[in-house]
């Protein structure tokens, strides 16, 4: 399979995952539990997380590649956006942002 036909593969998935998640794009979840999910819309509605829209616009204008899977978590009262993307050169990238303020709070890049 060549370099372009991944890219263009990994783009529809990327495409599909945002389709996917657009009915949540104010009410982000990455969890399975029906109480995670309740608590993700009431923290958006709340202003304690920034909708996925947002954050995924944002993050394409610093980091642009394609986006693979999104989870949002609430880490010891912190909430936090874990993306994991693929990015220029087939570089795998999971990128951890302040859910709130959408700062990066760090990188790891698989080698």
């Amino acid at each position: 399979m060549t370099l372009d036909r991944i890219s263009s593969l990994c783009h529809r998935l990327s495409v599909v995952l945002c389709c996917g998640l657009a009915g949540c794009l104010s009410t982000p979840s990455a969890a399975s539990d029906p109480q995670d999910h309740n608590l993700a819309r009431q923290a958006v509605a709340q202003g304690q997380v920034l909708p996925l829209k947002t954050v995924l616009e944002r993050l394409e204008r610093q980091r642009p590649g394609h986006v693979l899977e999104v989870e949002l978590e609430n880490k010891r009262g912190r909430w936090i956006y874990e993306i994991k993307q693929l990015e220029s050169g087939g570089r795998l990238v999971k990128i951890r942002l302040d859910a709130r303020t959408g700062e990066l709070l760090d990188t790891k890049t698989d080698k």
